[in-house]
């Protein structure tokens, strides 16, 4: 099975209106200067592993309490043996949110025609253009990415885009091309950018967007989309 690099027993966040554990794979395949999660990207190879006994005596003795288990990273989706992952998390009886960039769309279907993950959260970094490119720092896939918001969109399970809006990257034309493309999608996450952590150390002393700018890039997003929230900030 995948290594395990790190478990969060508890989160509030990271599945909303949800109690969960966040279990962490190592790795990625962009190098988002703005990524919070550094380690994870760059020093994954000498990260310790979680053993899975640990995980699994916490989630059978916590089952009552806890509401689901997401998977995320790094990129979930690098690793071949993902899916042997989530199919020891059902069997546990566990509800599942997957966290991606979008990169593997066959990796992608086929949890979900599985029926191993009830909610994705697909990042959305910029419009599907050069522009992508620039805000990873790799040479961004974009028709896989293309693909796999094809395939959420009518997958028939619950999901939703995710944009972090960090400062002086993109523009308000930017934001509304992207909700533009994902047009009907079910729901839209708008997040803060939070400037601790970033892998580029460049981007610690970059403050978030004030909350005029993002209302304004909120009201040119909401109505392309089903819904769309603003998560974080102060």
């Amino acid at each position: 099975m995948v290594k395990i690099v790190g478990f969060s027993k508890t989160s509030l966040l990271d599945w909303d209106g949800m109690v969960v554990s966040v279990i962490y794979l190592p790795g990625c395949n962009m190098r988002c200067p703005f990524c919070h999660n550094k380690e994870l990207v760059l020093e994954s190879a000498g990260m310790e592993e979680v053993p899975p006994a640990v995980i699994e005596e916490y989630l059978r003795e916590n089952a009552d309490f806890l509401d689901g288990v997401v998977v995320s990273g790094g990129e979930p989706t690098i690793h071949p043996d993902l899916p042997e992952l989530l199919r020891w998390l059902r069997a546990l009886g566990t509800k599942i949110k997957l966290d991606t960039n979008g990169s593997n769309p066959d990796m992608l279907r086929d949890v979900i025609r599985a029926g191993l993950v009830d909610y994705v959260a697909m990042d959305l970094k910029a419009p599907l253009d050069e522009k992508y490119s620039q805000l990873v720092g790799c040479d961004a896939p974009l028709d896989e990415i293309k693909r796999s918001i094809e395939i959420l969109m009518t997958s028939g399970i619950d999901y939703e885009f995710r944009t972090t809006m960090v400062p002086t990257y993109l523009g308000v034309e930017d934001y509304e091309r992207m909700a533009a493309y994902i047009g009907t999608a079910k729901r839209l996450a708008l997040q803060h950018f939070s400037p601790r952590n970033t892998l580029d150390p460049n981007l610690s002393v970059i403050n978030p967007l004030p909350e005029a700018k993002v209302k304004a890039i909120a009201e040119k997003c909401k109505p392309y989309v089903r819904k769309l929230i603003i998560r974080g900030g102060v």
